[in-house]
């Protein structure tokens, strides 16, 4: 099974639990009146929503090079990640919307056993999904699999909240289930910060391999002087790598060119997440004057 198979996989897999579990906090909520179950459950649905966000970027990203796009299409499965975090954004604003509607409205949640029951459930869904979701993303290093682990943790986080909430009412503090959802809108803007981060991380083409690692790793092969103006650039797992190399300024072409080779398909197996290196041959001594990298 390919990379992007097991991804696509699992995206499917944690639809289905997330609509299990939005559909059974959002009914019970509408049902009892409890905002911050609604709340919760919106956010639940919304987790479900970043998942079909999710593969239709996998799709879009799973094209191979071709003229118009050289370097391939994996940046869609970033761009997705950022629709993940722009629905956060979304659910955040909504929340306290309908946190501030409560408050101008004379509404009584009613609280039972089964509320608890739904929201342990839910709950336990919820840390299992995360847990499995992320380690999933490290190991596959996948943007949206990593974000999509961050939002239904904070599912998690909101879940606790909706439980303090109900047990607020269950006391005779009504009050606090808007406050509950305001405290769901924080957890869940957190969260988006957190994701648009790390989109913004590849969009932005922030170096992604320690260039003293690199330069270590080359320096080992033979035949090279130096190692200097190493940049990387790309996704987690789909890392461009641009060097230059000094070889000895006797060399023919075909001696440095088999040189270069060496060294791309050296660092193709030394650094897992590189998909392609390109090397600059300098001949020992040139550019002495230059600053060090």
């Amino acid at each position: 099974m390919t990379r992007l198979q097991d991804i696509r996989r699992i995206l499917w897999w944690v639809l289905l639990l997330n609509l299990v579990v939005a559909a059974a906090k959002w009914v019970y909520g509408v049902i009892t009146q409890s905002l911050g179950m609604q709340a919760d459950g919106l956010h639940s649905s919304f987790d479900g929503l970043s998942n079909v966000v999710g593969l239709f970027g996998l799709w879009l990203a799973s094209p191979q090079p071709d003229a118009d796009h050289p370097y391939g299409h994996k940046k869609f499965e970033t761009l997705a990640a950022g629709a993940i975090g722009g629905f956060l954004v979304l659910t955040c604003l909504y929340l306290l919307w309908k946190a501030y509607r409560s408050w101008t409205m004379d509404l009584h949640p009613e609280v039972t056993l089964i509320s608890f029951m739904i929201m342990f459930i839910t709950m336990s869904i919820n840390i299992f999904v995360t847990k499995w979701e992320r380690q999933k993303g490290k190991e596959l290093k996948s943007d949206i699999l990593t974000a999509d682990s961050y939002h239904t943790a904070s599912d998690v986080l909101t879940s606790l909240s909706v439980l303090a909430g109900l047990l607020a009412i269950q006391a005779g503090y009504p009050f606090i289930d808007p406050l509950v959802a305001v405290v769901i809108a924080g957890v869940i803007a957190w969260t988006a910060i957190i994701v648009l981060k790390d989109v913004l991380s590849s969009l932005t083409d922030r170096i992604r391999l320690d260039p003293q690692e690199v330069q270590t790793a080359v320096m080992t092969i033979p035949g090279i002087f130096d190692c200097h103006d190493i940049r990387t650039r790309g996704l987690a797992n789909h890392v461009f790598v641009d060097l230059s190399i000094h070889v000895d300024p006797t060399w023919s072409v075909e001696q440095a060119h088999v040189l270069a080779t060496d060294v791309e398909a050296f660092l193709l197996t030394q650094f897992d997440s590189v998909e392609d290196v390109v090397v600059h041959i300098e001949p020992e001594g040139h550019g002495e004057d230059r600053p060090e990298s």
